[in-house]
């Protein structure tokens, strides 16, 4: 159902949780929303455009522009939980957002956060770790319930390299051999609706590294691009700079990008994170395999 109203009879905090989700037609987003909803859980979708948003009939498509100056109160009213992505909105609207769910009266907030961040202060040099940390320090003022999912190198950021091996079956990269555990968006979706529901208090104060179930380097995950779609891809390195320019864009400065490609040099002779058990042991399930996430996604490599 669409609805500029965010109201939902159907599904009133007696009969479920009301869940917030904030980039709902994101790649984890999307994920979650389905999670939710086979869970039994009201789920209210906040998207820019709820006409192309295509989410399941189950839940409450709400229109959001969380970068403009929309009143928020009415996004929150009524909900119990709510799933930030700072991915929807950008650090400016993480205050407002915050804010709108302490007068809404919403018990628990669950944050897409980042495995740069560290339980020590942020390195102020580090762009993506200094914006998730703000973050956090946001929602732990509040003084709501939280839980931080610090996700690791998302196995969807691959999609990136699509074009290219649609292209040629050739990407480009400065580090072939960077080491990484990247980590499927539907297993960050399954923890986060595992801390949005908890009736325990088990996971709330926590920040859950999440990974992948396995060390890949670049090279090893374009293979396995390969064996999903039937067709032969390969690495064809390239300088630091190069690799930079690529990668950054409108949403993503090309300092933030440079450090990025740095850190992915550092990963040659090491993951910067051990593979970590937040997966199964937060959800009950093995992580998935970035084999599992490039046959899920092999259409998009094609």
């Amino acid at each position: 159902m669409n609805a500029a109203n965010p109201t939902n009879p159907a599904h009133s905090p007696e009969s479920a949780p009301v869940i917030v989700v904030t980039g709902a037609t994101g790649n984890i987003g999307r994920r979650l929303v389905d999670r939710l909803l086979a869970d039994g859980a009201a789920v209210r979708a906040l998207t820019r455009d709820p006409a192309r948003a295509a989410l399941p009939d189950g839940a409450e498509t709400v229109r959001a522009d969380l970068t403009g100056a929309q009143d928020l109160a009415p996004l929150l009213a009524g909900a119990d939980a709510l799933y930030l992505n700072l991915a929807a909105g950008g650090e400016q609207a993480v205050t407002a957002l915050v804010d709108a769910a302490v007068a809404a009266g919403v018990r628990r907030i669950v944050l897409n956060s980042s495995m740069a961040v560290t339980d020590t202060p942020a390195d102020d040099t580090n762009h993506i770790a200094r914006m998730h940390a703000a973050a956090e320090r946001t929602v732990r003022a509040s003084g709501l319930e939280w839980t931080f999912v610090r996700g690791s190198n998302y196995s969807a950021n691959t999609l990136a390299w699509a074009p290219s091996i649609r292209a040629s079956g050739v990407v480009r990269d400065a580090h072939p051999g960077a080491q990484g555990s990247p980590v499927h968006e539907a297993d960050l979706a399954d923890v986060a609706a595992v801390a949005l529901l908890d009736r325990s208090g088990a996971h709330q104060g926590q920040a859950y590294l999440v990974t992948g179930p396995e060390v890949l380097t670049i090279a090893q995950q374009v293979a396995e691009i390969g064996r999903a779609t039937g067709r032969e891809t390969r690495v064809e390195q390239i300088s630091e700079e190069a690799a930079a320019e690529a990668m950054a864009g409108p949403h993503f400065p090309l300092a933030a990008a440079r450090q990025l490609v740095a850190l992915f040099g550092t990963m040659v002779d090491a993951p910067t994170f051990p593979v970590s058990d937040a997966v199964p042991r937060v959800t009950g399930h093995p992580g998935r395999t970035y084999a599992e996430w490039a046959r899920d996604h092999a259409a998009d490599f094609s």
